[in-house]
């Protein structure tokens, strides 16, 4: 190798070093997904500069992989497509586990199958290396060029490969975390937000809506009657019934809006920028959806289950998040004192 030759891969070296450290300290500062996914995008595209390029995961429900991310000309075709094991390259990586580089896709068997994961682009040179971490793959990282680029050389796979050890760790720490989250905010019984969660967003959507002028309203309900479900069908009846009302309230609410079981039989509902006005109808259609509701328990039962339902806003009612749950409840209890199945609303 001529002086030239190895000044430049000397320079070639330490700026992939300096580019891995600058990767692992970033991806260790976060356990978001998404951004873990953007710092893999930003190096990926520094370091390699590929025509195109794409991030495929692997969906354990469906045993596809789909495009996470996908880079480059014409990429928007990528987006909904999905890829068998064993499939394509990136499908073919996935399976075996084995990094893989192809000089020139057109003399390449692995593209006869049904969907060529590169035919959205004009293409010659291709490789593509797994997420694996212990022992498992959660995806694989294709890199693509056009005929008008060189193509791909081994110390690209292997720059590829480094990314792709550190990008895999970091995935799968972000998902298990993520999946903690989500058992410690989360009730069991119905998948809707537990009473912990709505404390804490309480507390925020609170102080967002005082900063902005914003109202801010919150919906409490009982089911009336519920312990004669559970006498008389018994508990996991009972359960299950929690689960269908979990699935009433998240339909009869936006987006932007939360449920949550506050415990036992008692349910909330925080409705973000709502005022007094607006959460009574939000109330009257959930006492109407209940009054139209048939529950199963699971069984393919027939039971019919009320509400009592308060609802308090902000500013009108209260100025904090407890003296907000307060007249929430207190306006739940006006209801059931005066015959149950029914909306009222906290007074000033």
């Amino acid at each position: 190798m001529n002086p030239t030759d190895l000044l430049s891969a000397m320079k070639r070296t330490v700026e992939q070093v300096a580019a891995f450290n600058e990767l692992a300290k970033a991806l260790t500062s976060t356990l978001d997904v998404h951004q873990v996914l953007q710092l893999v995008m930003q190096k990926v595209s520094e370091l390699l500069r590929p025509t195109n390029w794409s991030l495929l995961l692997f969906d354990e429900k469906t045993g596809e992989l789909y495009f996470e991310i996908a880079v480059g000309a014409r990429a928007e075709r990528l987006k909904s497509a999905r890829l068998l094991p064993g499939e394509g390259i990136a499908g073919a990586v996935f399976q075996s586990g084995e990094p893989r580089r192809v000089d020139d896709v057109r003399s390449d068997p692995a593209f006869a199958g049904r969907f060529d994961e590169v035919s959205a682009f004009e293409t010659r040179s291709v490789m593509a290396v797994p997420l694996r971490v212990r022992g498992r793959s959660l995806g694989v990282i294709e890199l693509v060029n056009g005929p008008e680029v060189p193509p791909f050389t081994d110390e690209d796979l292997q720059t590829l490969q480094g990314i792709a050890e550190f990008a895999a760790i970091a995935i799968d720490n972000a998902r298990n975390f993520q999946a903690v989250q989500e058992l410690t905010i989360s009730d069991e019984h119905t998948g809707l937000f537990n009473a912990r969660h709505l404390r804490a967003l309480l507390e925020d959507e609170v102080e967002r809506a005082d900063r902005f002028g914003h109202p801010l309203s919150l919906i409490f309900l009982d089911l009336d009657h519920f312990k004669q479900v559970n006498d008389t069908w018994g508990h996991l009846v009972g359960s299950a019934l929690l689960r269908e009302v979990g699935e009433l309230l998240s339909a009869c609410i936006r987006g932007v809006d939360s449920a949550f079981r506050y415990g036992g039989d008692e349910f909330a509902v925080l409705l973000i920028e709502t005022d007094a006005q607006s959460a009574r109808a939000v109330a009257e259609r959930i006492r109407d959806r209940f009054r139209a509701t048939t529950f199963h328990g699971g069984r393919g039962l027939k039971i019919r289950v009320t509400a009592s339902i308060g609802y308090a806003s902000m500013p009108d009612h209260a100025r904090s998040p407890t003296a907000l749950l307060e007249a929430a409840d207190r306006a739940m209890y006006q209801v059931k004192a005066h015959g149950r199945d029914g909306v009222a609303g906290a007074t000033a």
